[in-house]
């Protein structure tokens, strides 16, 4: 029944009636997970609290699955329906109201739901006894529909429903979690991933650019990382079958990664680190964006989707070697390395003479030769004993400014470097792993109150990574003239407090909405995780604890380098307005192409090489 205001055209009620009947409540055969739970004998079923009840129209009953996550109810339509509304209503107990919040609705054309995408996230408390009810904004028609329960929820849901029309619509307009791209990821037979070496067979969808952009392909995904694979909040790799290029990405490639951040309360450190690097001129930064990541419907949390370090042109941009590659100059490169502290734990893997252990990430492990193996080891170990003349100390100095600049205890646990094919030289980078760094460790907090560099007081160091830095910043008179030569350079070129700052406030403001589903999902904000010195109490605190840290950090890299700064009277790099320009926010993310079309605001404007922020 439909409430009318006292006035209202002819027009607008024959639009709404036209729009009700569009909106029917859809039928069809009911699908789900098998078994429920009998709460009675606390046995398995397969006939109490069905996902037959969730579509009785019976707000009493309910659907209770007898696995705690990843299940499940939905409907088979018969055919592809564009679905514009959803309903729910929670299980009539004391829990009921609060165990539908993330939620999630979905709509497929495969009867496993492979290649489900997204309609709809639940972000607030049901009323028991009462259907609640979102619009969907999904242009794409689906035979299959379902609803499938949050983590460790069984479910428990009374009452589905869903609207729509018949169509197979199109892709004109997609749904997003939030305002950040949506990553689902759906596995087969729903095996979610268990280990680094099991790649599990996947089909895996993004979404961005408000629902306009789709990628959506067949892939793999396993876990990934060392110390972050403990948490409840995993990280994973994935690998596409063909190369993809995800939003805002600078190349395709088959290989990325998704890292959980589950340590870094505000979702930001890596790709504030990244931004560093940037600034100090890296050869490659990595890619990074924010992203909200659904695992077989499940919702997981904000992730960082990011290039996976490896040879590949637009990233470690050396030559892919073969094992045919066994002698001459082709034995010399190219090859990409780790100063690793878990290098013991992977396959292709040595110790140098002086005790670092160093895993060779290309060629892989599963096609380097016994010659490689043996030139690279020799190589490293006398780049290690005589760094004046095989190591490129431009890109160590800027990697180790990067390092110290974010307060970065874990800089020389991990470190990335690589060498080109007839070249003698081994190169740094790219700069990886910030979950700790700016003030984010326990060990090391307060960073700023030292009076020495990170890494000689209290940070984690691999093998004899930290006399190795020693031999090069502390003792080196040459090196230390080019380190400040480095320094002087990105200070000039605009590397200040307040530009940072600007940066942290442009990503606080991207990752508003996604922040908020996310510590709905990690109920963790006041719970100390990983090696978080304080519990800051909000996600505003946690950000103002980043702000707070890059005010006086830049001011005391100046001290610790003997610099003063003094301003040149040189123009900064011209842009040209009257010739095509391309305008990002200090995120990255593209912004249109005229610097009169943004909100008033701090940007990065881009014209060819040139790179200039300006305030508009």
């Amino acid at each position: 029944m439909f409430r009318l205001q006292t006035v209202v055209s002819l027009v607008s009620l024959l639009c709404t009636y036209s729009s009700v009947k569009a909106d029917d409540q859809l039928k069809g055969a009911v699908i789900g997970t098998a078994f429920s739970v009998d709460y009675g004998s606390g046995e398995r079923s397969t006939t109490v609290n069905t996902c037959a009840n969730a579509f009785d129209g019976d707000l009493s009953t309910f659907f209770a699955s007898w696995e705690r996550s990843y299940t499940w109810a939905g409907l088979d339509l018969g055919q592809p329906h564009v679905i514009t509304r959803v309903g729910w209503s929670p299980r009539d107990d004391s829990q009921g109201e609060a165990r539908v919040v993330l939620g999630v609705f979905e709509g497929a054309n495969r009867a496993d739901f492979m290649d489900a995408l997204p309609l709809y996230i639940i972000t607030e408390r049901g009323t028991i006894g009462q259907m609640s009810t979102a619009d969907v904004t999904c242009s794409r028609g689906f035979r299959y529909v379902r609803y499938v329960g949050p983590s460790d929820c069984r479910c428990n849901i009374a009452e589905l429903a869903f609207y729509g029309h018949p169509g197979e619509g199109d892709d004109s307009q997609l749904s997003q979690l939030t305002n950040l791209p949506t990553v689902t990821i759906h596995t087969l037979d729903g095996v979610v991933p268990y280990d680094k070496e099991h790649e599990i067979e996947s089909w895996i969808s993004v979404v961005s650019d408000q629902g306009t952009s789709l990628v959506s392909a067949s892939a793999t995904t396993r876990e990934r990382g060392n110390a972050s694979r403990n948490f409840p909040k995993k990280p994973w790799r994935i690998k596409f079958d063909k190369k993809q290029r995800m939003p805002g990405a600078p190349v395709k490639a088959k290989k990325w990664t998704l890292l959980n951040n589950y340590g870094d309360k505000t979702l930001m450190r890596n790709l504030i680190a990244f931004e560093l690097s940037r600034r100090l001129q890296m050869p490659y930064t990595p890619y990074g964006t924010a992203v909200d990541v659904l695992m077989n419907g499940e919702y997981k949390g904000c992730y960082q989707l990011c290039d996976q370090v490896q040879v590949n042109s637009g990233r470690v941009d050396v030559e892919e070697m073969t094992p045919q590659d066994n002698a001459g100059e082709a034995l010399t490169g190219g090859y990409l390395v780790e100063v690793d502290a878990y290098a013991s734990e992977e396959d292709s893997w040595f110790k140098s003479q002086k005790g670092t252990p160093v895993t060779i990430k290309s060629p892989s492990s599963d096609s380097i030769t016994s010659q490689q193996a043996a030139y690279i080891k020799s190589h490293f170990n006398k780049m290690e004993s005589t760094w004046s003349k095989y190591l490129d100390t431009n890109t160590f100095l800027r990697h180790f400014l990067v390092g110290e600049l974010s307060g970065n205890t874990d800089t020389y646990w991990s470190v990335f470097m690589y060498k080109q094919r007839g070249n003698d030289t081994i190169y740094t980078g790219p700069v990886w792993d910030f979950d700790l760094a700016f003030e984010n460790d326990n060990r090391t907090y307060p960073v700023n109150n030292k009076t020495d560099y990170i890494y000689r007081s209290g940070g984690s160091c691999a093998g004899d990574m930290r006399s190795f830095v020693d031999r090069i910043v502390i003792s080196s008179a040459a090196a230390r003239a080019q380190l400040l030569e480095i320094w002087d350079e990105a200070r000039q070129q605009g590397l200040d407090e307040e530009l940072l700052v600007a940066f942290v406030d442009s990503m606080a403001d991207e990752l508003a909405q996604s922040q908020k589903l996310n510590f709905m999902r990690w109920n963790i904000m006041n719970t100390k995780v990983h090696q978080n010195p304080r519990i800051w109490g909000s996600y505003e605190a946690e950000v103002e604890n980043v702000r707070s840290f890059i005010r006086k950090r830049v001011a005391w890299m100046d001290k610790r380098l003997g610099y003063t700064f003094v301003p040149r009277s040189i123009d900064s790099p011209h842009i040209n307005f009257a010739q095509p320009y391309q305008v990002y926010n200090l995120a990255g993310m593209p912004c249109g192409s005229s610097i009169e079309k943004v909100p008033a605001g701090v940007y990065i404007v881009r014209q060819g090489q040139v790179a200039k922020v300006v305030r508009h």
